[in-house]
């Protein structure tokens, strides 16, 4: 809650990692989004191209599953979720507005991950993480945004290089 008079917007909390012993491939966002946190769901702006995504490599109608049916076709093909981000405070959704940026237990979660072969950063502020998750002897790979605010990149190109990691690391 923002204390009045304070300039600072509320110190936001982000979400809990969805990935389990089967994980070998772990997503990592940046933070979610307002859409998301209202929806308390990862990737949960109607725009966003991560579950579109998923559904065109997996060929599985993910729209019309419920988000945790959603997270378990997910978890079956060893895709894990979470975000570099546990809490900050930010105005709206940019990435730029980020602030006071409060940093996931990334080495943590890894080694409780037996299956884990790679890390995949959503988007750049995600990969400015990397010097972390690199420390983790893993691959790790910068995949572009599926955010709408990244327009730049069309739905086929991003689809491509999500399909070339996916596919590396057994998740397809």
């Amino acid at each position: 809650m923002q204390v009045s008079g304070s300039a600072d917007p509320p110190l936001l909390q982000g979400l809990g990692p969805v990935a389990g012993p089967g994980t070998r491939l772990l997503v990592l966002g940046s933070f979610p989004g307002v859409a998301s946190l209202r929806a308390q769901q990862y990737y949960g702006h109607p725009r966003n191209h991560f579950w579109p995504i998923l559904a065109a490599l997996w060929r599985v109608d993910l729209a019309a599953l419920p988000y945790d049916q959603r997270l378990a076709v997910a978890q079956a093909h060893g895709l894990g979720l979470w975000d570099v981000y546990a809490a900050c405070r930010r105005e709206g959704s940019l990435d730029s507005a980020i602030k006071a940026a409060v940093p996931n237990d990334l080495a943590g979660l890894a080694a409780r991950l037996p299956q884990l072969q790679g890390i995949a950063h959503n988007g750049g502020e995600s990969a400015r993480a990397r010097r972390v998750t690199e420390a983790l002897g893993l691959p790790v790979y910068r995949l572009p945004s599926t955010s709408p605010a990244h327009a730049s990149w069309s739905f086929e190109r991003k689809l491509a290089a999500w399909r070339e990691v996916l596919d590396a690391h057994g998740t397809p």
